[in-house]
């Protein structure tokens, strides 16, 4: 009794979807059971505003099953502010949540982070400089930790041709923190199956951290000044080296419309976003299918962000290339004059789109609860041959600038964020399953009305059918499978009503399979 641990060692993981914790977890328990441990490990869903934070949290007891005669300690299922042993973080501002909600004591918690940043959706959406600089977080690591072991991790794994959590095993491995042996760890990347050289590579570059044998890369160079914005040819160039060939045109493609839809700096955060989903596609043999979840997700990922809102639809009535086009449909003489009158039926949610986002939700919020309002539509003549007309609707269409402040920006973006998080989600258990909610995002189209039935479609399908079974909760072969039915049906039928029956005809779903 006495010579018993007095309770279990216990760690908490704070990752961003598609960074691989779930995977990390897994290893970490895997190795303990080999001990015969008791082990409990749980995860708490996030939100990050950027890929989705979750929470996982494992409970080791340091002593084998057999010394236990037959009793079970008692475990927690979630974390406790100041009863931390390990932390670890994928990212410098999940170590700042993990310090601000009093997960890190300097009695008892050793701090795992990476260094680099993952920019959030109101950082990179900021008309100036919106980013947070975390320069006093090290200082506030080292101080409220027990031991911090801060670096940059995502730096090193891309220098390695890894992944970031190998590499936080490796450190975990190598710390001392678990009275586990080294090679446990390593068992357990070979028993996942999953890129098991990739993963072991990464692994052994963590362990070499840890004991003093590993230089690393030069971090780049902090700037208290605002970057120079990018260009579309240096976003261009940047594709171009970094996508394999079946994604080259897709994704530049992507980044060409959104430079015309917004700018260069919007363009890059596309890049951004996709970048992680190529990181997984990698890791998972996208070569073998073409890259068909980069290819999928790049293009739906850029309609997705250039959505049609009234500002766009302005640009394109009164852009030159348009009434060029125009005149040589009806076959005009070149002295010919051409009368154009554009017929608009704008609704609340049109007009609202493009208020500021504290003035357009609660009036959205009114129409969508007014029958009146919610189908009421202000039919428009605007005869753009005229210097008025054609005025109007160039003036509305310069206000791309002023876009990022408005109501349905506020509302699209983190829609984006939710999706890529699904689809992130979904490759890690099962490749096709990703590819099909990426091309699900095709549902998300169109304008006034038929933009509304797409969206409903597309929100119905991603609760029943995407979510659960990217979450293991439904079987990811069958969800599959499923979505290719639904999605077809709604397609073929904006009002639902083939929707309906498609999901009447579902087979029903077997138990959740083992992830590919």
């Amino acid at each position: 009794m006495s010579t018993l641990p007095e309770r279990p060692i216990s760690m908490v993981i704070g990752a961003l979807g598609g960074e691989g914790g779930g995977v990390l977890t897994t290893w970490v328990v895997r190795a303990a059971e080999m001990c015969n441990f008791p082990t409990q490990s749980t995860s708490i869903p996030g939100v990050a505003q950027r890929t989705g934070a979750t929470t996982y949290y494992v409970e080791i007891y340091p002593a084998p099953h057999d010394q236990l005669d037959g009793r079970s300690p008692v475990m927690a299922l979630y974390p406790a502010p100041g009863n931390m042993d390990i932390v670890v973080t994928s990212e410098l501002m999940e170590a700042g949540r993990m310090l601000e909600n009093g997960m890190v004591t300097s009695d008892r918690t050793t701090l795992i982070a990476s260094t680099h940043r993952v920019y959030s959706i109101t950082e990179k959406s900021a008309m100036g400089d919106g980013l947070f600089h975390g320069d006093n977080l090290d200082n506030a690591a080292q101080k409220l930790a027990r031991r911090a072991i801060l670096f940059d991790i995502a730096n090193l794994a891309e220098k390695e041709g890894t992944v970031l959590n190998a590499i936080v095993l490796g450190v975990i491995a190598g710390s001392g923190e678990l009275p586990i042996p080294v090679e446990n760890f390593a068992e357990s990347i070979r028993e996942s199956g999953v890129a098991v050289e990739s993963n072991l590579k990464g692994f052994e570059v963590g362990l070499a951290y840890m004991k003093g044998n590993l230089n690393l890369p030069d971090a780049a160079p902090t700037k208290k000044f605002r970057a120079p914005k990018p260009s579309a040819d240096s976003l261009i160039a940047e594709v171009a080296a970094t996508y394999p060939g079946e994604a080259l045109a897709i994704v530049t493609e992507g980044v060409k419309r959104l430079v015309d839809y917004q700018n260069a700096t919007y363009a890059k955060l596309y890049l951004d976003r996709l970048s992680g989903v190529l990181a997984i596609d990698r890791e998972r043999g996208g070569e073998r299918n073409n890259w068909a979840l980069t290819v999928e997700t790049g293009r739906y990922l850029a309609l997705m962000m250039s959505y049609e809102d009234i500002i766009r639809v302005a640009d394109l009535k009164s852009r030159r290339s348009r009434f060029q086009r125009v005149r040589t449909e009806v076959m005009a003489k070149e002295n010919e004059p051409v009368h154009m009158t554009e017929f608009l039926k704008p609704g609340f949610d049109e007009f609202t789109s493009i208020m500021p986002a504290w003035l357009g939700r609660p009036i959205m919020n009114w129409a969508m609860g007014n029958n009146w309002a919610k189908n009421y539509n202000f039919a428009m003549r605007v005869r753009t041959h005229t210097i008025f007309g054609f005025v109007r609707v160039w003036g509305l269409s310069k206000l791309r600038f002023y876009r990022p402040r408005t109501y349905r920006y506020s509302q699209e973006q983190p829609a984006i964020e939710g999706w890529l998080e699904v689809v992130k989600d979904a490759a890690a258990l099962h490749y096709q399953l990703a590819v099909e909610i990426a091309e699900l995002a095709n549902l998300r189209k169109g304008y006034s009305d038929t933009h509304k039935r797409g969206l409903e479609n597309f929100a119905r399908i991603m609760a029943d059918i995407s979510i659960p079974c990217s979450k293991a909760e439904k079987d990811p072969a069958w969800g599959a499978e499923a979505l290719v039915q639904l999605r077809t049906a709604a397609l073929a039928d904006p009002e639902g009503g083939a929707l309906d029956k498609a999901f009447t005809a579902l087979s029903a779903p077997p138990a959740a399979a083992a992830a590919e």
